[in-house]
């Protein structure tokens, strides 16, 4: 089967207004910014987006917008994963409507579902609201806590999904990957969300890779995605080595803030983090740019970095 999504799909942002309400009217600044930077889809209200920060009325706002502002020009997955599951089959069948080219969704995250066959169920009746489209489990147990085998997923969610169409895999256990990737003969999708770990996942056969760092830095990801296509492992390794760089960078100045405040250093000003999310002060800012600049982030996460950065 072919996949319906290769290449690098960025988990976008949701833009807030220095007050907390949308900005809405950036949205399509940041879908352009992703059409220069050679992305191959997008993917709002996940975990980078804030989704399970935003209220339903807000992520329906969000869908729509970047649904809107992509107009076929890069195809849309929305997270619709909310903690109720009826919540979440709501914005699947919000999303088909907008249209949006696929659906992804968490587990439910407060009550946890305790068996495969709980997990299957509740992403059965969230796929349920969008039955013309794909629908892809959106595995990340670091933020939901539900951390169930997922070749035993695929299994049954394969049999009782008729719009199963693979998984987003954020998770540093690629053993587990790489045989989701081979199960029944690499039928399923296999979506890898771990950027600092991209070349492991591009061996253990991943198919695209969905991340929140290729927001800023698609230059380093591509160049990494183009090496290991032809075989440069060297190359490739290079390109990962600084993706790490800068992965502990951000997790030095807090993750998600950082992330945020990035956009902001390279000229996509997407507002604050929400609550809980505690946004990086002014002086916070100046010393994450201090470290990025310290590992060369602006000079080799520009678009001219394909071709000017030399070669390893």
């Amino acid at each position: 089967m072919r996949p319906r999504f290769s290449g690098l799909l960025a988990a976008v942002h949701t833009p807030l207004r220095p007050d907390g309400g949308l900005n809405l009217d950036l949205i399509g600044d940041v879908v352009d910014h992703h059409l220069r930077q050679g992305l191959s889809g997008i993917m709002p209200c996940g975990t980078t987006g804030e989704g399970p920060l935003l209220t339903t009325e807000e992520r329906r706002s969000v869908a729509a917008a970047y649904v809107e502002a992509a107009r076929g020009r890069l195809p849309v997955i929305v997270h619709v994963g909310h903690s109720s599951v009826r919540e979440a089959r709501e914005l699947a069948a919000h999303a088909q409507r907008v249209g949006a080219q696929a659906v992804a969704a968490l587990s439910p995250w407060y009550v946890k579902p305790a068996t495969v066959e709980g997990l299957v169920e509740s992403c059965a009746e969230i796929a349920a609201g969008a039955p013309e489209l794909p629908f892809y489990y959106y595995h990340i147990p670091s933020m939901t806590g539900v951390a169930l085998p997922m070749t035993q997923f695929l299994e049954q969610a394969g049999r009782r999904i008729p719009t199963l169409a693979g998984i987003k895999y954020t998770a540093p256990t690629v053993h587990e990957f790489q045989a989701c990737a081979a199960l029944e003969e690499g039928r399923w999708e296999t979506l890898f969300g771990v950027d600092e770990m991209l070349l492991s996942g591009l061996a253990a056969g991943a198919t695209a890779a969905i991340g929140s760092t290729y927001n800023f830095a698609a230059p380093l990801y591509r160049r990494l995605w183009d090496a290991f296509g032809r075989g440069d492992l060297d190359e490739a390794r290079a390109c990962q080595q600084r993706s790490i760089e800068m992965v502990e960078v951000i997790f030095k100045h807090g993750n998600q803030p950082a992330i945020k405040a990035i956009m902001k250093l390279v000229g996509l000003d997407c507002g604050p983090s929400r609550l809980p999310y505690a946004s990086l002060s002014a002086g916070e800012v100046v010393e994450l740019e201090r470290d990025l600049r310290a590992i060369g982030f602006f000079e080799w996460a520009r678009i001219e970095a394909m071709r000017l950065w030399p070669a390893s």
